[in-house]
């Protein structure tokens, strides 16, 4: 298979193995759907009618006085009760294995890589760390909304991407399935392109 490259003419030669899988829909919604939860805090906590301070003695006789009978004024169905099915601290991570997180990471680039929506350039070199030089360079190549793909840590292009809206920029390592589906173009570089066949083999 082969790439485009957006600063020429020619075309990048990339391995099967990683760009020439076929989409699996159903692996690529179980990883994504994982990976959200996994952000997930978990961290809701109310109490239960057990928990909320008070309720210690019964409020009023049980008969007599025209009301219904109550043993607790701490009962849920009472102003100040605890709730009924208090929520508790949870952690709704979904175990997803190597093989799955990989197939499903191969699966987006081919898919991406068959639309016509990866594309490949030589190098980003900024002059200096400025917004403007990034958003000018993205205008001229018709990328309002890109994932930006290096193979190391670029301090100038991070610093020129970060105030800009729909960019944003990844090192191979931190690579993941939401980013890939968030941005309409991704944009590699062709040492990030080799790292990720060597990673994906």
């Amino acid at each position: 298979m082969k790439l485009k490259l957006v600063n020429g003419s020619g075309e990048l030669q990339v391995n099967d193995a990683a760009f020439g899988h076929k989409f699996n829909e159903a692996l690529v919604h179980q990883v994504l759907t994982a990976y959200r939860n996994a952000g997930r805090s978990g961290t809701k906590a109310q109490k239960s009618r057990a928990e909320v301070r008070g309720g210690g003695r019964k409020p009023h006789s049980q008969k007599g006085t025209g009301q219904a009978r109550a043993g607790s004024n701490r009962s849920p169905i009472w102003v100040g009760g605890g709730k009924t099915f208090a929520a508790k601290p949870r952690d709704f991570a979904q175990k997803v294995n190597r093989k799955m997180y990989r197939g499903a990471i191969r699966a987006m680039l081919s898919e991406l890589a068959r639309t016509e929506r990866l594309l490949v350039t030589d190098a980003i070199s900024l002059e200096a760390p400025k917004t403007r030089l990034l958003a000018n360079q993205l205008k001229e190549w018709q990328l309002a909304s890109v994932l930006i793909v290096v193979e190391a840590t670029d301090e100038k292009l991070y610093l020129a991407a970060r105030n800009l809206p729909h960019v944003e920029v990844l090192e191979v390592t931190a690579l993941n399935p939401l980013a890939l589906a968030a941005y309409d173009k991704v944009l590699m570089t062709v040492g990030a392109v080799k790292l990720i066949e060597e990673r994906l083999q």
